[in-house]
């Protein structure tokens, strides 16, 4: 110990009195900590206890209301589900809608070569065919070749069933596609026996049968005069 430290001295009294003083505060701050962690168990302890009490009051309640319910009711036993009849009706039995719309077409784009429709062909000035609320006006403007011609087919060389359903199919497929003035070559006949048009008649025939036909008329020269058809669809 040197002098300043001696206790008899005023430095060393000094010094002593400054550190017994660090001591005393830090174990103040100990004190203060522990009491304060003393606290938080303490309160920590306490909300435990209250949440246990709440529990254990909540499962007694329950307890009561069911032991209330079982003196009130008694005995309780499930009740077995009795087998229950299916009263819903049964499904009609399938239509077969498609089926008869096929067949309803079908039917009206058959072309009988046994149709009669010789007396409402116009000869006067040319072959010519409309139907009624169509103009001669329109019809003089298919002889003439007034109409644009927006799709043709070709029946050379194809025998007679062969010719109608290619024009069934003809002028089906430009009905969707919304043609309106198409021009059937039929042919003029100086290929076949006698020299004469085996398929002409069947085509007028068969175009007066399609209700997409409202008009036809003889090919003016430059467009296949005798030898082909000028055909005007329903718009």
């Amino acid at each position: 110990m040197t002098p300043d430290q001696e206790p008899g001295t005023s430095r060393g009294r000094r010094k002593w009195i400054l550190d017994e003083d660090e001591d005393s505060v830090l174990k103040m701050r100990s004190l203060q900590d522990l009491g304060a962690m003393r606290e938080a168990l303490a309160r920590a302890q306490r909300e435990a206890a209250e949440a246990a009490r709440l529990a254990a009051e909540e499962k007694a309640r329950l307890d009561r209301e069911r032991r209330q319910f079982e003196l009130a009711v008694g005995a309780v036993k499930p009740v077995k589900a009795a087998p229950r009849a299916d009263l819903r009706p049964d499904p009609p039995p399938a239509h077969p809608r498609q089926k008869e719309l096929d067949e309803a077409r079908a039917l009206a784009e058959a072309m009988s070569d046994e149709v009669d429709v010789e007396s409402l062909l116009l000869t006067d000035d040319g072959l010519g065919f409309r139907r009624p609320g169509v103009s001669l006006d329109v019809l003089g403007q298919l002889r003439k070749g007034k109409w644009a011609i927006q799709d043709q087919l070709d029946l050379h060389g194809l025998r007679r069933d062969e010719a109608r359903e290619a024009v069934g199919a003809f002028i089906r497929s430009a009905e969707q596609r919304g043609l309106r003035c198409l021009r059937v070559i039929h042919g003029k006949g100086h290929g076949s026996p006698g020299r004469e048009p085996v398929l002409k008649s069947k085509v007028h025939k068969w175009l007066a049968q399609r209700l997409e036909v409202i008009a036809f008329a003889q090919a003016a020269g430059p467009q296949g005069g005798a030898g082909a058809l000028i055909v005007l669809l329903a718009a």
